[in-house]
């Protein structure tokens, strides 16, 4: 399984999804046949999460070939990203209680086995060394992976999150952060996903099985409260002659960037992050963003100490929102140390669809049509 680094690629990939594969996606998406038969997922997530192709695309593309009905549930899919990022903008201070969280918690000998691959779990010990062989785990095994993390080994969310967040080329602080409090049940309260050995056989193609898991365990609690805090973009069209935009945010093709003398796209490092990423995911970010600065002449590539030498000569940029996560916290606290008038720039799309992250899935799933219909993307 093989990842690849630039938007045309990405764009192959998806239409050769649609050409051949997504016929098999309704039926068969929660199977994981392993690395080596990947056909009946889409494996486009990597260049979602960095917007080499955006949600938005993704579905129109989907839309001009197949009737909603027959493509809902990978439409549902690409939009459970869209919903995780409206749900974490409306509520900032979860991801800021999960970085605290992290720094208390500490990595005992029962993290270590897991994090190496060490526990009595044969299938647990496969899915983390696949994770950090091929930077990958197909969704349901995520979410099989994060119940046994939880509820059978009894390790902290928060260092499973952290984990993934690592080594997944597709790590993203919504949907990565989002899903772990959801299988532990502090995200829809009082819910979480259990994993069962008979789930695990069947979706595995009997590859496992009579795994000894806990499957009767409560959802854990969390007596934090996070209210709504409304969006507010104040973006004005001003005579800013900078751009700034992080790795996660590197679709500009639908950017208005003729009028920009810089453009500035920005790589955090592991000594500035606070999640500290592996190096493989690093190299394939590093990979994705050299793409871009190929296709537009003003661009150029920073990582966070060439920025700062920037951020001391000039104080006014646009910003290409990079969403709730690290890059965000970042852009704030340089913001901050450099007094700086920064104008974010938040695609309609996204505007518009995260009116409808204020509660459940349910509610976001039920207006997807009207996002299409905004968009003429149906």
């Amino acid at each position: 399984m093989q990842f690849v680094t630039s938007r045309l690629e990405a764009l192959t990939k998806l239409n050769k999804f649609i050409e051949s594969d997504i016929s098999n996606y309704n039926s068969k998406r929660n199977f994981d046949f392993g690395v080596t038969d990947r056909n009946n997922v889409s494996c486009l997530s990597p260049y979602i999460t960095h917007r080499l192709i955006s949600e938005y695309e993704t579905a129109k593309l989907v839309l001009k070939k197949y009737p909603f009905q027959k493509v809902d549930k990978f439409i549902q899919e690409i939009f459970w990203r869209v919903y995780w990022k409206g749900w974490l903008e409306l509520r900032p201070k979860v991801w800021s209680d999960f970085i605290e969280d992290i720094k208390t918690i500490e990595e005992n000998e029962k993290y270590l086995q897991a994090v190496n691959g060490k526990t009595e779990i044969e299938c647990f010990n496969d899915w983390v060394n696949e994770l950090k062989n091929f930077n990958y785990l197909h969704n349901h095994t995520r979410m099989l992976f994060a119940s046994i993390w939880i509820f059978t080994l009894g390790l902290p969310w928060q260092k499973g999150a952290e984990f993934f967040m690592k080594h997944l080329f597709d790590g993203d602080a919504a949907s990565n952060t989002l899903s772990w409090r959801w299988v532990a049940g502090i995200q829809t309260k009082g819910k979480n996903y259990l994993a069962k050995s008979w789930n695990i056989s069947k979706f595995t193609n009997n590859k496992y099985k009579n795994i000894k898991l806990n499957e009767s365990a409560l959802p854990l609690t969390d007596k934090r409260e996070y209210k709504l805090k409304p969006l507010s973009f104040n973006y004005e069209n001003n005579s800013n002659e900078n751009l700034l935009a992080f790795e996660n945010e590197l679709n500009l093709e639908n950017q208005k960037l003729k009028k920009y003398k810089n453009i500035y796209l920005v790589l955090l490092g592991n000594d500035i992050r606070k999640l500290k990423l592996d190096h493989k995911v690093i190299d394939y970010k590093s990979k994705i963003i050299n793409d871009q600065k190929m296709r537009f002449d003003q661009i150029q590539l920073l990582d966070e100490v060439k920025l700062q030498l920037i951020l001391e000569k000039a104080r006014s940029f646009d910003v290409i929102h990079p969403c709730i996560g690290e890059n965000y916290s970042y852009l704030n606290s340089v913001r901050k140390k450099y007094n700086l008038n920064l104008n974010f720039v938040l695609r309609e799309e996204d505007k518009f669809s995260w009116q409808f992250s204020n509660k459940g899935y349910f509610n976001f799933k039920y207006n997807i049509p009207n996002i299409l219909s905004k968009f003429k993307i149906n």
